[in-house]
């Protein structure tokens, strides 16, 4: 499905071609989920033990000298080289005899990028070794990354050494993204595209990568005759203003760096994850420029990771919160305004003073990843997923203010709110708005809610409560 490095194989040795040598697709694909440090699981749910089986035993310290360097021959040098030779075949027995399935991360890695059948099976089979378990043929990458997140394996000492030389010596542009900060590495992998890294306000310019918009061109309402009422648009409104961005245009562009009602915003949209969001890029600590946000190129448990272009800090898509580099050293975290999922028609009725993005912007595209493409769960591996709703039920998600993270089924809440209900948990209630779900504290204030599949919204806040509960 994916483009990449293409791995050519003799009686000898299978070769690395590095990407810079290969044309890329521009493939639509999504990308960033909560990157915050994961600690190992006290104790594996029996929904994951049933799924995936019991977890391996996980060796605790440092890794050998003898593993160090057979880790250095089959990970970093055959990616630097551009080869899979004997070297790397000797080296690759040795990891599989240690029976450390920390190591299984590290292979994970590779994997993602290796077509060549052949060494994909090796790969599958010395990670079998180390879970003391047969795995499946079929995706066996995702098959490989399913197990290591569900059981919630650990990293190997020195982690982020190897994921590095892999992903940067195959990949060029993330030199800057991958480093040291509050970032899970394990679950951060490639989404299939490259960094979209071209500067603030050149977006026009084409690029192998999901291509954000910068200051996108607007209509009036009454003049977007290419939209069908019932087409999906995310509405934002900021001091009396109101913009529709229409998912035609976000599938295709899936960030957009905006100006409405007199503030700067930053508007992600994860495909695989259900999920618009709007975060307010101005009003920042002294010092701090605005983030112009970008798509990297990588996923994590199927969610997009974004960065800043100007300081090329990451940050966690779902809190807005920095992860690495000067933003995340100055404690940088993006307020967010509520984005409503209605359709065109209904949204337009209400606020018929809105305007919306124009129809060149979605590339003569008209896509529908979230009935086709993922129609069978995340195609991207997530690991275990929180089994109080499937996972790509809709949810409109928001944190009281004593913390707690809740999660409103959208469906039996628009029911509920239709018929005059009222719906509340601690301070947070929801509301209907053109069509949309708005959740606000019990005074009005807004609390910036959006929607999103349960998959994710689960993933990124597992303490979650849920309304209404099972």
């Amino acid at each position: 499905m994916h483009s990449g490095p293409t791995f050519a194989k003799d009686a000898m040795m299978t070769l690395i071609v590095p990407t810079a040598r290969l044309p890329f697709v521009l493939l639509l694909v999504a990308v960033f989920l909560p990157l915050a440090n994961c600690a190992a699981a006290e104790e594996t749910p029996d929904y994951v033990v049933q799924e995936y089986g019991t977890p391996p035993a996980v060796p605790d310290g440092p890794l050998t000298e003898e593993m160090q360097a057979a880790l250095k021959t089959a990970f970093v040098d055959s990616v630097a080289e551009g080869r899979w030779g004997p070297d790397q075949t000797l080296a690759l027995e040795t990891v599989a005899a240690s029976g450390d399935p920390r190591l299984g991360w590290i292979i994970s890695d590779l994997m993602r990028f290796v077509p060549d059948r052949g060494l994909t099976t090796v790969l599958l089979e010395t990670t079998s070794d180390l879970f003391g378990k047969e795995l499946g043929t079929e995706n066996a990458w995702g098959v490989v990354t399913d197990h290591l997140i569900a059981w919630d394996i650990p990293a190997p000492p020195d982690y982020l050494t190897y994921k590095r030389a892999i992903f940067t010596g195959i990949i060029p542009g993330w030199e800057r993204i991958f480093v040291d900060g509050d970032v899970d590495w394990r679950l951060v992998s490639w989404g299939g595209v490259l960094i979209d890294d071209r500067p603030f306000d050149t977006t026009d310019d084409p690029c192998n990568c999901i291509p954000a918009a910068d200051n996108p061109p607007v209509i009036a309402a009454e003049e977007a005759t290419w939209l069908d009422d019932d087409d999906v648009v995310f509405g934002v409104e900021v001091n009396g203003e109101y913009r529709a961005y229409p998912r035609q245009i976000m599938e295709v562009r899936e960030m957009v760096n905006d100006t409405l009602g007199g503030r700067d915003l930053g508007i992600p949209y994860c495909t695989l994850c259900g999920a618009a969001q709007a975060y307010f890029t101005d009003d920042l600590p002294d010092g701090v420029e605005r983030p112009i946000l970008r798509t990297s190129g990588l996923l994590s448990r199927s969610n997009k990771v974004m960065y800043d272009l100007t300081t090329y800090s990451v940050f966690d898509t779902f809190l807005g919160t920095a992860l690495t580099g000067p933003l995340a050293e100055k404690g940088v975290t993006l307020k967010q305004a509520t984005v409503i999922t209605t359709d065109w028609g209904t949204w337009k009725a209400e606020h018929p003073e809105t305007t919306v993005l124009v129809e060149r912007l979605a590339l003569g595209r008209d896509p529908d990843f979230r009935n086709t493409r993922d129609a069978n769960g995340p195609i991207f591996p997530v690991g275990d997923v929180d089994p109080r709703l499937p996972v790509h039920e809709d949810v409109i998600g928001a944190i009281t203010a004593s913390g707690q993270p809740v999660a409103f089924q959208r469906s039996a809440a628009l029911v509920a709110l239709r018929q005059g209900q009222e719906i509340a948990f601690e301070d947070v209630q929801l509301e209907l708005d053109a069509g949309g779900i708005r959740a606000t504290r019990t005074d009005g204030t807004d609390i910036g809610s959006h929607q999103a599949f349960w998959f994710a919204w689960s993933q990124f806040h597992p303490d979650t409560a849920l309304w209404p509960g099972p």
